[in-house]
């Protein structure tokens, strides 16, 4: 026995025609674009006078970015290993600025105490 609801198993935009009442989808253009592990991917666009699909896209199955030249596909960026608050510092000062440092802020608190 039917439940009474009329749109039960149907998509919202879905008429009695389906896709024919919609009209005619845009013109698409596709491109093929190689990542430097050799992999092929092909999105489509909008086919759109005075815009040119992008120049780098990133692949599919690995994530590198993948570009229109197969045989000068783009580099995969330099990771850079993750850095401490201490490696940080020590690009910005040296170990004698280091040693004044600490030695300034050891009298500051020597005079605090008292001492």
């Amino acid at each position: 026995m039917a439940s009474g609801n009329a749109i039960r198993g149907s998509r919202v935009g879905a008429g009695p025609m389906g896709e024919a009442e919609r009209g005619d989808t845009a013109p698409r253009v596709r491109v093929s674009y190689w990542c430097a592990k050799g992999h092929e991917s092909v999105p489509s666009f909008a086919e759109e006078p005075g815009v040119a699909p992008p120049e780098v896209w990133d692949c599919p199955r690995c994530g590198l970015p993948a570009g229109q030249d197969r045989e000068k596909p783009p580099e995969p960026p330099r990771t850079e290993p993750y850095k401490t608050h201490l490696a940080y510092v020590k690009e910005r000062r040296t170990e004698s600025d280091g040693e004044a440092i600490l030695a300034e802020a050891l009298e500051q608190l020597r005079k605090r105490r008292g001492e």
